[in-house]
């Protein structure tokens, strides 16, 4: 609920947590569970069932009076799920979570700390890797500290990042700015949409606390290679067609991100004996990966930006 403005009226929360998914009973319970016990931030939570077969829907009728429900008729997939939610936000930020995913108990504490210092276009936040059941995980444990990298934009990002959409935390002026989730992008949506805001302005990376729980399962995307290197391919076309901003000046930065990701799903897929695969994805990638290289020999030679400290 937004909270109400004697003179105004009501007030748009400071965030809008976007919970999408499809046929995954097993799991949504956790996502919304988590989302519902964040404590001192001002949030909204809308829901959308992807037209799910699986009889999630007797789940999400226990939350009817703290939700925001939308069934969608026909599968339409996880980006038109996504976006399908954002156009009912009225949130200031837009926090995204899937819905085999879940929030930790201070994850809305930390990013509305972030945004009272530094009023960021994004957020990436840190995610915990976990299989079966939810860690048990309590408020007394939260930190009492944020470890954060500032950024001009995300484009100047060095350090790692585990790109997942349940990471991303972008203003909603920014994320309409380029158009939301492209439905025509899937998989690594979440690395185009982050290089579509590469220069959207000020990205915030938190190194520590871990603010999400990733699930581990049979599922999940990254586990399908070979659709993931075809996502990898779209990037790389994506880039050559000059869709990402920031032009010429900025090509370096962007294929040295790009490349990050070409080299990592080369190696997945010679591991799994796809070599005729990983060498097609070489030969198509590597200007991107020389570029990564590149970047990663400035950062020894030059630092990396460094990190700051923020009390919680």
């Amino acid at each position: 609920m937004n909270a109400l403005d004697p003179e105004t009226g009501p007030v748009p929360p400071r965030f809008s947590i976007i919970i999408t998914f499809y046929n995954q009973r097993n799991f949504i319970k956790d996502a919304l569970d988590s989302a519902l016990a964040q404590q001192n931030a001002k949030f909204e939570v809308i829901v959308v069932d992807d037209a799910s077969t699986d009889g999630s829907q007797e789940i999400l009728e226990q939350y009817s009076d703290e939700i925001r429900l939308v069934y969608l008729e026909t599968n339409q997939g996880a980006c038109a799920a996504r976006d399908r939610g954002a156009s009912l936000a009225t949130g200031e930020y837009l926090v995204f979570l899937d819905g085999d995913d879940a929030f930790l108990p201070w994850a809305l504490d930390v990013y509305e700390r972030i945004v009272q210092a530094k009023s960021p276009k994004i957020i990436l936040g840190t995610m915990l890797w976990f299989k079966g059941a939810l860690p048990a995980v309590h408020l007394e444990d939260a930190p009492q500290e944020i470890t954060v990298v500032d950024y001009s934009d995300y484009l100047r990002r060095d350090r790692p990042f585990g790109n997942s959409a349940s990471a991303l935390v972008v203003a909603r002026e920014a994320f309409e700015g380029v158009n939301g989730w492209l439905t025509s992008v899937f998989p690594m949506e979440d690395q185009d949409l982050a290089l579509r805001l590469g220069a959207s302005g000020r990205t915030i990376q938190i190194l520590a606390p871990s603010t999400i729980l990733h699930r581990a399962h049979a599922d999940n995307t990254i586990n399908n290679v070979t659709a993931c290197i075809t996502g990898v391919d779209n990037l790389l076309r994506q880039e050559r067609l000059g869709h990402y901003p920031g032009g010429a000046r900025r090509s370096l930065e962007r294929r040295a991100l790009i490349g990050g990701v070409v080299f990592h799903w080369m190696q997945r897929a010679a591991k799994g004996g796809m070599y005729v695969g990983a060498i097609k994805l070489l030969a198509r990638g590597w200007p991107s990966i020389s570029a990564a290289l590149a970047r990663r020999l400035a950062v020894t030679l030059n630092g990396r930006q460094p990190h700051e400290t923020l009390q919680l």
